[in-house]
């Protein structure tokens, strides 16, 4: 696949990861192919890479970079010319000089310009998918950023009307003369409470709607999912699955289509030090007489091409140290996530079983109506419950970003 890279374009390698891509969001974020309508993963996705107007301005600026490297890598146009002079004495007539030329670079040096040329296509496919695979990324992130907000939303919905319950029941007490002024305040102060917490939700929610819209043109995408999927998707084991993959990811990929490029300019230094040659057709005419022939030219590169093989050479070395650097930061960034997802995997597992073992809001509820539990005690023991719970949300939106942190290595 990396040989055959640079015989595909740009959208060629949009479309041969998307399928891969939103298969990946399916299983990590979703977990089921059901979509809500075009707001779905899937059309999130394919909306902000068709929209976004980073990559609309880098696809174009990746085609007029292709279309220049192409350029200057023909043989040079043919050269025509013809000279006029007049005689003196007028006896002896005039002369008229016609010459067609045209130079040739050797087929190898022509050659390899061509591949040159590839490779440094090669290289921008790679930069545009860098690019590409960051902008999606950062996409999921708002993705998951909005289901962890639609998850509080839910959350606080069932807080909410526990806690209008409560605050209406209080008024009815203080009107009835069966509560103190006081028990009704921390009823209210605590209606008030949630309702701000759900204000601060939306508006959280708002901003990261609003970041989607931004990553898709201008284009408004509003995804109402509030699960994440249950697959986990961790490799199974880091250095295998970074083996695997490694090569195929493009900083990787153009360090090494940069260490190759410079190679090959190697070559191409070398060769145009070989003498260039050109070939024509030459006409003399003069009064009574003509002369015609081919003529042959050979052009000698003593001085223009100095110290280019040299620079080449340390240009090589160069991309050779930034390929190892590249590979050694990117293994040492993943493995480091690697072993964060899993830790936050784990934390949010323990949470999520503590939660539901521990959970015992309506036990409280009967206390607190039956005179067992205060008021006060009762919103304690509440505001302990939605901590619990709000810490469980939180850990796994944190598991899940450190896995798209990951896995968009992948795509």
């Amino acid at each position: 696949m990396k040989e055959q890279i640079h015989n595909r374009s740009i959208a060629d390698i949009a479309r041969g990861g998307r399928r891969r891509l939103l298969l990946l969001f399916l299983l990590v974020l979703w977990g089921s192919p059901t979509l809500h309508g075009q707001d779905g993963l899937v059309g999130v996705l394919q909306s902000i890479e068709q929209n976004n107007s980073t990559l609309k301005a880098l696809r174009e600026q990746a085609d007029a970079q292709k279309a220049g490297n192409k350029t200057g890598i023909y043989l040079p146009g043919p050269e025509v010319a013809m000279d006029y002079f007049r005689g003196s004495p007028a006896a002896v007539g005039n002369r008229t000089d016609i010459s067609v030329k045209q130079t040739f670079d050797i087929a190898t040096v022509m050659n390899i310009k061509n591949r040159v040329a590839d490779r440094q296509n090669e290289m921008l496919d790679w930069q545009f998918r860098a690019h590409r695979t960051a902008i999606l990324q950062e996409a999921a992130l708002a993705g998951i950023e909005i289901i962890y907000y639609n998850q509080l939303k839910m959350a606080l919905a069932g807080r909410l009307h526990q806690a209008e319950t409560l605050a209406a029941g209080y008024a009815k007490r203080l009107a009835a003369g069966d509560a103190s002024i006081l028990e009704y305040n921390k009823a209210q102060f605590n209606l008030a409470a949630v309702q701000g917490e759900i204000d601060r939700v939306e508006v959280e929610r708002d901003a990261m709607i609003a970041e989607l819209q931004r990553l898709n043109g201008g284009i408004a995408l509003v995804p109402d999912d509030d699960t994440y999927g249950s697959n986990d998707s961790l490799p199974a084991d880091f250095d295998v699955w970074f083996a695997e993959i490694a090569a195929g990811h493009p900083a990787i990929a153009y360090a090494q289509a940069e260490v190759a490029l410079g190679k090959q300019n190697i070559t191409l230094n070398k060769m145009q030090n070989w003498p260039a040659v050109s070939i024509g057709f030459v006409s003399e005419n003069v009064v009574g007489q003509r002369y015609q022939g081919i003529s042959f030219g050979l052009s000698v590169p003593l001085w223009e091409n100095k110290n280019r093989v040299r620079q080449a050479a340390v240009a090589v070395r160069a991309a050779e140290s930034r390929q190892a650097d590249v590979g050694l930061q990117l293994h040492s960034r993943l493995r480091t996530a690697f072993f964060r997802a899993q830790g936050l995997r784990n934390i949010a597992d323990d949470y999520r079983k503590a939660r539901t073992s521990l959970s015992n809001t309506e036990l409280l509820k009967k206390a607190l109506d039956t005179g067992e539990l205060s008021l006060l005690a009762y919103m304690v023991e509440m505001e302990l419950y939605y901590t619990a719970l709000q810490q469980t949300l939180t850990a796994e939106r944190d598991y899940r970003k450190a896995l798209i942190e990951l896995r968009s290595i992948e795509w």
